[in-house]
């Protein structure tokens, strides 16, 4: 769903779950069934577009399944759960605590590789 010019410059974008948030929630209730592109894009008022890539995407990630023109999510119902439960957990952690500032990060984070990361071929 677009949004207005205004919206994007002042920073006030739409929040809620993302696309492929949508379609494995979507797929994982509906298990019982496969579905076409069109139909699940349909069902979750996104574009088809949109979610032929998150499909693929979430293909490579072994959490739906293709044959044909039909997609459905993936057989192992723990993967998608455990996938999705990590996401809400992260959100969690964000709301509790903000999250991760990146430029404070960046701020502390040591400048030389941690020793686990350097090269031991370089040690006599």
């Amino acid at each position: 769903m677009p949004v207005s010019i205004d919206e994007f410059e002042s920073g006030n974008l739409p929040e809620g779950p993302s696309v492929p948030e949508q379609v494995v929630t979507y797929l994982y209730t509906h298990r019982d069934a496969a579905f076409t592109r069109s139909e699940i894009a349909t069902a979750i008022d996104e574009d088809p577009n949109t979610v032929g890539t998150a499909l693929t995407r979430l293909k490579e990630r072994n959490l739906v399944r293709h044959r044909g023109q039909y997609w459905a999510i993936t057989e192992d119902e723990q993967r998608a759960a455990a996938a999705y439960d990590l996401h809400d957990i992260g959100k969690r952690l964000d709301d509790a605590d903000g999250g991760i500032d990146s430029e404070r990060w960046d701020a502390v984070a040591p400048d030389q590789p941690h020793p686990s990361e350097q090269d031991s071929s370089a040690d006599g």
